[in-house]
């Protein structure tokens, strides 16, 4: 039984992921980090993954200051032996994955006739390429367990059209279609497979400061979609999230 903290609030209601394992890849910074630092605080032993040593670095030392058990690996999620490593690693180090935040991302954008064949496997291997091999590795074990919660951040560009986002639509167009398809694949395993879709968020992402801060998402915003998704009732699910902010940007 729970012990009480304080006023009938248990531990178990203060930190409900107190046995899971997350990973949230592309978490060295932004959204990334957000969500990784909101699963700790939540009692998640947390796995991230990044290619920038100095930020993931950075993005560790906090997960520790708020006493989290903590694994991190610079990895690229588009290459799968780089994948095995790493959840390899996880596992012997925190134990099975639990939940996977797929959010590693990255954007490219103009008319797609003036982007390269470079360009289009960059932003397509990153933004969807990742999901199907990060899930891939982590999927057995969650299949074993008989639990899980895949989470992955798509975008409101993943539902509709703008000049300029061809590519970048193309990849969070097929993080729907890939997501919905392994909803259905896996919910009979007790594996949950979600989707959040945020408007504009205020990071390092689009590579500029948005002209007014405060009518924009912030990083917490869809981390607190993820939390709301990770502690959802066992017997439902979120399936997808759209994610605006109150005032028009």
């Amino acid at each position: 039984m729970a012990q009480t903290v304080s006023r009938g609030i248990t531990e178990q209601t203060v930190t409900p992921l107190l046995q899971e394992v997350a990973l949230v890849t592309g978490a060295s910074r932004g959204i990334g980090r957000a969500i990784a630092l909101r699963l700790a605080s939540l009692g998640a032993s947390v796995a991230i993954c990044g290619r920038d040593a100095d930020a993931l670095a950075a993005t560790t030392s906090a997960l520790k200051q708020l006493g989290a058990r903590v694994f991190s690996q610079i990895a690229d999620v588009t290459r799968s032996s780089d994948i095995a490593s790493l959840t390899s690693n996880i596992q012997a180090t925190l134990g099975p994955i639990s939940i996977l935040v797929n959010n590693a991302g990255i954007g490219l954008f103009g008319p797609a006739h003036e982007k390269s064949e470079a360009d289009w496997d960059l932003v397509l291997s990153t933004n969807l390429k990742s999901i199907f091999l990060v899930s891939q590795a982590v999927i057995p074990s969650m299949i074993r367990q008989g639990k899980g919660d895949i989470i992955n951040i798509s975008s409101l560009a993943g539902k509709n059209t703008f000049a300029g986002g061809g590519i970048y639509c193309a990849s969070k167009w097929g993080v729907q279609g890939l997501s919905g398809c392994m909803a259905e694949d896996l919910r009979g395993h007790g594996i949950r497979v979600s989707v959040v879709c945020p408007g504009s968020v205020a990071t390092e992402f689009f590579g500029h400061s948005p002209k007014d801060a405060s009518k924009v998402l912030t990083a917490e915003d869809v981390a607190h979609a993820v939390a709301m998704i990770a502690t959802q009732g066992p017997q439902s699910f979120l399936s997808e999230i759209h994610l605006r902010p109150v005032r028009k940007p």
